[in-house]
């Protein structure tokens, strides 16, 4: 089933090796994060340039995320079956190919199918990152590793929007793609030098129960989406429940597996199911805020987008600044308690904001919008740490599956529940939304200090 033992020896890597190895994991990542969140501020220029409607040009975003999402777990268990290097080199060459077809695109149907490429090759690439960083750190200073890993994420969230529309102010949006090979020419050059190796193996993949996950995850996704538009309800409906069908057909099937593509045998164990379900309330509400914040800013604050966008810088930062420290300190003392003190954090800035009279100065939006990504940053290491060191040798992709579904499940659930939202409260939308995100993440935070009272 495995290679032997003996073949795995997991004490991290040390010195240069481990540099050259985490700078080739970070580059990754920021490639991946980098150009999906600089391509959404160009949006409206694509749109018109490839002559479409606003509405339409979402699907530019959502064709990225929607293959991202459904193709992480089968991602994730062929990593185990080829090696997370090896994954993570072949995610990149894909990314990198779909870079080029999305600056060369001439139509919506074109850039559609370059951007659902492209979310492959991120997928490959995010379902094994977390693997390849417990490979690269030893257990005892897997925190700080993770930390990183949240560390590089702040900064391609952070620096995405500024970069696109640097891009867009000397150059047309076709860059904001052709920039990624540079930085993905090197990411792939030091991985094939630098990444490890050394894992377990398993024998075989399963295609069949790839091609049901892929299946069911779709018409969960798509069903959620339909019924949040209030388009024909019975179609939405009746996709969510053959989706949640086949979910459950996977969990029976493969619960008894001993290297199962969709992690029923981890999210089986109190403490990952736990971690899991905290993580994605969190992206649920954070996602409540980050897609409501520019029209609360603009229209309840009456700022600018020039000054929305730089209030807005504040959450990236303070996820930079926390996630790194959090990562340490995770290693030292509770994840579970510092993550749900994060979560507590990020409910104290959304409520600050949310609390905001109409005329206050800017530095107090700033400073709730900072406090609330503070709050982020401080619980993503810890919770990512707690699924990532309760996994068993040989499922190091399965678990770093589960964090990144985690996130884009969140993401994605946040995403249909804001759109409802908006249907349903169009006259005050963007306050209802910062109040749910309020609620939710204090939620997550108890039900996280409920978690670390059980041990």
């Amino acid at each position: 089933m495995t290679l032997s033992s003996s073949a795995y020896v997991h004490d991290g890597l040390h010195g240069r090796m481990r540099l050259w190895a985490m700078t080739a994991i970070t580059l990754s990542i920021l490639l991946s994060i980098l150009d999906y969140s600089s391509a959404n501020i160009a949006l409206p220029v694509m749109a018109r340039d490839l002559g479409v409607s606003p509405a339409r040009s979402i699907w530019i975003v959502n064709a990225y995320q929607f293959a991202s999402l459904v193709t992480l777990l089968p991602f994730s268990s062929l990593g185990g079956r080829i090696g997370y290097a090896r994954m993570c080199q072949i995610g990149t060459i894909v990314f990198l190919v779909a870079s080029v077809l999305c600056a060369v695109a001439s139509s919506l149907a074109f850039m559609m199918f370059a951007r659902a490429l492209q979310g492959i090759g991120g997928a490959c690439i995010m379902s094994v990152n977390l693997a390849l960083v417990r490979l690269v750190y030893p257990t005892a200073e897997l925190g700080k590793g993770i930390g990183l890993n949240g560390l590089m994420i702040g900064l391609g969230v952070a620096m995405g929007p500024s970069l696109g529309a640097f891009i867009l102010a000397i150059a047309n949006w076709h860059w904001i793609f052709w920039i990624n090979i540079p930085l993905g020419g090197m990411a792939l050059v030091l991985g094939m030098m630098a990444l490890p190796k050394t894992q377990h193996y398993t024998n075989s993949f399963d295609f069949f129960h790839a091609l049901l996950t892929v299946a069911g995850l779709g018409l969960l996704v798509i069903g959620l989406n339909i019924c949040a538009h209030g388009q024909r309800i019975l179609l939405g409906s009746a996709l969510l429940c053959g989706g949640c069908g086949l979910i459950f057909l996977l969990w029976g099937r493969q619960n008894k597996a001993d290297f199962p593509l969709f992690p029923a045998d981890l999210l089986s164990l109190p403490v990952m199911l736990q971690a899991s379900s905290v993580a994605i309330l969190s992206f649920i509400a954070s996602n409540f805020f980050l897609i409501s914040i520019s029209f609360i800013l603009q229209d309840n604050f009456a700022r600018s987008a020039v000054v929305s966008g730089l209030l807005i810088t504040a959450w990236p930062i303070g996820v930079v600044l926390a996630s790194p420290i959090s990562g340490r300190l995770a290693d030292r003392f509770s994840s579970t308690l510092l993550a749900s003190f994060g979560l507590l954090v990020m409910a104290c800035g959304f409520a600050c904001l949310w609390s905001r009279p109409l005329t206050a100065d800017n530095l107090s939006i700033a400073a709730s919008i900072f406090l609330a990504g503070t709050g982020s940053g401080l619980f993503q290491p810890p919770n990512n740490r707690i699924i990532m060191s309760s996994a068993p040798k040989g499922r190091e992709g399965g678990a770093s599956g589960v964090v990144s579904l985690s996130r884009l499940s969140g993401q994605t659930l946040g995403a249909t529940a804001v759109a409802l939202v908006y249907r349903l409260y169009a006259g005050h939308a963007a306050q209802t939304c910062l109040a749910m995100a309020t609620t939710i993440a204090f939620v997550a935070s108890m039900a996280s200090f409920y978690r670390s009272r059980q041990k």
